[in-house]
């Protein structure tokens, strides 16, 4: 394997000349074959293209590739991997500029795109007009404007509408989006990635049912879609899930904030106990407190604190010993209602 090379690609080189912190390493090799991988002691893991873990660090190694487009949507790329493949074909075939560059073994920057000048002038911009082919990309973009709050250059966000009005971004994966979407949404500044899919004209059809977007995010994961969700019925999120193939964590929060969200007023220890049971709280205490979390981001006023109270004096009634203290049976879900209650006057009184 004398004439192999390989160089750090994409993301790695990217945040090294960001002074971010670089948490993965992907490598392109040029100038090999499968067989020579293999030989070398490399494991092949790769599905639709060549790529190999390395036999001591397990960092991705893919050999040099070209994409041609063949169909619609994900699936719809032939790819042709061989020694003849050059480093630049293969950064070529990349998104945007600022990913498409490469650092060679001795640190020689690799920049045929002038991925750097871009970096440096926060601009986002496609490396040709193949950007078009693959509609998750426009997600893509939308996402590094959350993250580096980088403008999109002009001719970028037309082609990134071009592809909205021929109906090539009809055919993204749902999986894809929601990989793409849910990276989008913790970005510190998540609201940029949905200003960019507003003015590129996709955010209506990708996600109708939003009328308003919040001007914050924060929390996790489930919080942030969750905050996004807040405003919708739950029929709406409902189809927004399945749309989106939302996981159930993300989409179990959002609907339980729908339907506890016009009772967060209470305040009498029946009317409290009612909201702990709706919510599950005592079973899933975690889940509970994260829709108060969701509360408090979208209404910046509300005092969740009798709320917090309720649930604690709630929780540390000892539903055993009520149990073992009924009657019968059929009376012990009456009797621990009233033992909480009970305990959640308590700890209003004081």
């Amino acid at each position: 394997m004398a004439a192999v090379k390989a160089y750090v690609v994409g993301g790695a080189v990217r945040d090294e000349l960001l002074g971010l912190a670089v948490q993965d390493k992907d490598f392109v090799v040029v100038g090999a074959t499968p067989e020579d991988m293999v030989a070398a002691g490399f494991t092949p893991v790769g599905k639709d293209f060549p790529v190999f873990l390395h036999p001591e660090t397990h960092e991705e190694y893919a050999l040099a590739r070209t994409e041609r487009k063949s169909g619609r949507g994900y699936k719809g790329f032939t790819v042709y991997s061989a020694p003849d493949v050059t480093l630049e074909d293969d950064l070529a075939r990349r998104d945007l500029t600022i990913n498409a560059m490469a650092k060679a073994e001795d640190g020689t920057l690799i920049d045929p795109f002038h991925g750097k000048r871009d970096l440096q002038d926060g601009v986002l911009r496609h490396v040709s007009d193949a950007f078009h082919e693959d509609p998750v990309r426009i997600l893509r973009v939308a996402r590094f404007a959350a993250r580096f709050g980088f403008r999109i250059a002009e001719e970028t966000m037309a082609l990134m509408k071009s592809m909205v009005d021929t109906g090539e971004a009809d055919h993204l994966v749902a999986e894809r989006v929601w990989q793409e979407f849910g990276r989008g949404l913790l970005e510190e500044h998540a609201e940029r990635m949905f200003d960019a899919l507003e003015r590129c004209d996709f955010r209506p059809k990708l996600l109708p049912e939003l009328r308003e977007i919040p001007k914050t995010f924060s929390g996790t994961l489930p919080v942030r879609f969750a905050v996004l969700c807040w405003p919708l019925q739950e029929s709406e999120i409902e189809g927004l899930c399945d749309r989106l193939r939302v996981p159930n964590e993300e989409r179990d929060l959002a609907v339980l904030c729908c339907r506890l969200r016009s009772s967060l007023d209470a305040s009498s220890p029946g009317g409290l106990l009612n909201l702990l049971k709706r919510g599950d709280a005592i079973r899933r205490p975690e889940r509970f407190r994260a829709m108060l979390q969701v509360a408090r981001i979208v209404q910046p006023g509300f005092d969740a604190t009798t709320i917090e109270r309720a649930l604690a004096a709630a929780a540390a009634v000892d539903a055993g010993a009520v149990a073992h203290r009924a009657p019968e049976p059929a009376a012990i879900p009456a009797l621990i209602d009233r033992a909480r209650e009970q305990a959640i006057a308590a700890s209003l009184a004081r």
